[in-house]
């Protein structure tokens, strides 16, 4: 009997880092990620990025693509339209990324400081500047958008399903924040891909992703919603090597090209598991 084939369920971009994605029919893979994927980033007053982890609130601010940047959407607050920014630039950092970004204007400035009750600013990650990927799992020349540490994260329904099988509420998979979400797979089986092809697109599958406390944010409210899925995660997937609970794989495009919903994976290489040390 044959197996099912691996297939494109959904992608996902987040433009603005933090806040509500865009889900897509189709989406091109650069070397940095999707295609207009965590390009922008909201920093405090410091210049230091901010997310949902301590502002759950970015959840609900919208993100819509325009001709000439983003249009911002939030709940009683309206929305703003964002020109990408050609001007003054400003240092911030991102994790071990020291960076000097444009800034938006400040009249974009000042919507999101009183949305987020604090002063801020959002700034852009143009083409022309590169972000090197920090983490010592890359090879030389690997580069990142604004995401946390690698271009794109995949996951897949099975192992939503089978967390959720252990779960009170089950979650949907925007807790998780993935771009590429494959179905037909077995729970975790993506602990084992190494290298992957999606149509013309080969993807290396660096290293399993560590998750936080913003997967306990509800995308639809805004607010922290208990202690799950952390709690559960820690129960059968941690990793002592990984610091951490795993859902969802970090990898790097090795070669460019667009990935459409309902494309089919192929497993082009295997690695060993990630050794999870089991806790009661």
């Amino acid at each position: 009997m044959t197996a099912a084939p691996l297939t494109v369920s959904s992608l996902h971009i987040y433009p603005v880092k933090s806040c509500a994605g865009i889900a897509l029919d189709k989406a091109e893979v650069l070397p940095r990620g999707l295609q207009h994927d965590r390009r922008w980033m909201v920093v405090d007053a410091s210049g230091r990025f901010i997310t949902q982890r301590d502002y759950p609130r970015m959840a609900l601010i919208a993100v819509e693509l325009t001709a000439t940047g983003l249009r911002l959407h939030a709940p009683e607050a309206g929305s703003v339209d964002v020109v990408v920014p050609l001007g003054s630039r400003v240092p911030v950092s991102v994790w071990k990324s020291d960076l000097t970004l444009p800034v938006a204007d400040d009249g974009v400035n000042a919507w999101l400081s009183a949305f987020l009750g604090q002063p801020c600013r959002l700034v852009h990650l143009p083409d022309s500047m590169t972000r090197a990927v920090t983490s010592a799992r890359r090879r030389d020349g690997d580069e990142v958008s604004l995401a946390d540490g690698f271009p794109i994260l995949v996951a897949t329904m099975a192992s939503l399903t089978n967390l959720n099988a252990r779960l009170e509420k089950p979650l949907p998979m925007n807790r998780f924040r993935p771009n590429i979400v494959i179905e037909g797979a077995g729970a975790w089986e993506e602990d084992t891909w190494h290298e992957v092809q999606i149509g013309g697109v080969r993807l290396e599958l660096m290293k399993p992703c560590t998750r936080c406390n913003l997967t306990q944010v509800e995308q639809a409210s805004g607010a922290e919603d208990g202690k799950e899925p952390i709690r559960t995660l820690r129960k059968f997937r941690f990793s002592q090597a990984e610091a951490g609970v795993l859902f969802g794989v970090n990898a790097t495009p090795r070669s460019p090209g667009t990935i459409k919903q309902g494309d089919v994976l192929e497993i082009l290489s295997r690695q060993p598991a990630p050794e999870l040390l089991l806790r009661a």
